[in-house]
């Protein structure tokens, strides 16, 4: 890190202005940040909202929890800062004696300070450990563990639905023949494993390094993001007052569908199959989608952070008991 860069500082928040329009914060108001990271949500949040707005802000990653916590010293007591992971958001809330909140953001990404710091085994462009945990204390396999031990068809399995690539049973099986000779420890040893499994062809012309997929799937299994979003979706309606708004910005298709299919579910109410007729099971909407398709970013930020490229944002907003608009 050169000079006095901070790590807030080469990490871009993605979507912020149209989270804050979107989550229209104001004084007084109860707001949740489920990934903290560098903060940097949470701190246009609470200088939009000014006076007496609190915060809840999570994060499962110490050392991004201690970079927001620096960054929102100014709000003092009103920034309530836990180390948990964005499902367990509720235990948090209970601590704090919150029934409900006024507003709820997520973002899915991984921070730039994650990616490029080596030692955290993110990044397929720096060598360093293979471990790709969010919260290395968690006593959970690393993903040296899971390249090393899993059989064939669960690994391909991670890379094919989480990673989404199509060569994930030949990347699988590269894997597998590769760690026969010595265990795969290091990101740069993964990579090249992955790399040489695509034909000479496809790695020449892919706009992507050819580890990229398989590096996001095993980030995604390792930390369990899929479990982490489904409960999460489940239960952050309940708590959220009517009006409140949740925003989410995630930067995968598989995460971007279950959002998508959970504030739509919410929003219809009805559980009756589809070929019934008549409604029977007296379901009341829950949510009213904000976003009918996905909001991305302006060419603007793709241009300024390339890193925003795959983020898409949905909002949806909690209706009063009836299945009103508050």
């Amino acid at each position: 890190m050169a000079g006095s860069m901070q790590p807030a500082d080469l990490h871009t928040t993605v979507l912020l202005q149209e989270v804050i329009e979107w989550l229209r914060p104001a004084p007084g108001g109860r707001y949740l940040d489920g990934t903290l990271g560098m903060g940097g949500h949470s701190l246009a949040l609470m200088r939009a909202a000014g006076e007496k707005a609190e915060l809840c802000g999570l994060d499962r990653d110490k050392v991004a929890l201690g970079h927001a916590g620096r960054r929102l010293e100014e709000f003092g007591d009103r920034a309530h800062l836990f180390h948990l992971p964005f499902s367990r958001f509720e235990e948090a809330l209970d601590e704090l004696g919150w029934d409900e909140i006024d507003g709820a953001v997520l973002d899915l990404g991984v921070s730039s300070m994650q990616l490029d710091e080596a030692d955290r085994g993110f990044s397929f462009i720096h060598d360093g450990p293979l471990d790709m945990r969010m919260n290395p204390d968690s006593g959970r396999p690393s993903a040296a563990d899971l390249v090393n031990t899993l059989k064939h068809g669960d690994l391909a399995r991670i890379i094919r639905t989480m990673g989404e690539d199509p060569l994930a049973g030949k990347i699988a099986s590269a894997i597998l023949k590769a760690r026969e000779k010595e265990a795969i420890t290091r990101t740069l040893q993964l990579a090249e494993i992955v790399r040489l499994a695509y034909p000479p062809k496809m790695r020449h012309t892919a706009r992507n390094h050819p580890a990229t997929r398989t590096f996001q799937g095993l980030r995604m299994a390792v930390n369990r993001e899929t479990e982490e979003l489904t409960y999460y979706l489940k239960t952050i309606v309940g708590r959220l007052k009517p009006g409140g708004r949740v925003a989410i910005i995630s930067f995968h298709s598989l995460e971007d569908r279950a959002v998508k299919h959970a504030f739509r579910d919410a929003a219809k109410g009805c559980t009756c199959p589809p070929h019934q007729l008549h409604c029977t099971c007296g379901g009341i909407p829950e949510m009213k989608v904000l976003t009918k398709k996905p909001q991305l970013p302006s060419e603007e930020e793709r241009k300024a952070n390339p890193r925003s490229r795959s983020a898409k944002l949905r909002v949806a907003e909690r209706l009063n008991s009836d299945g009103e608009e508050v």
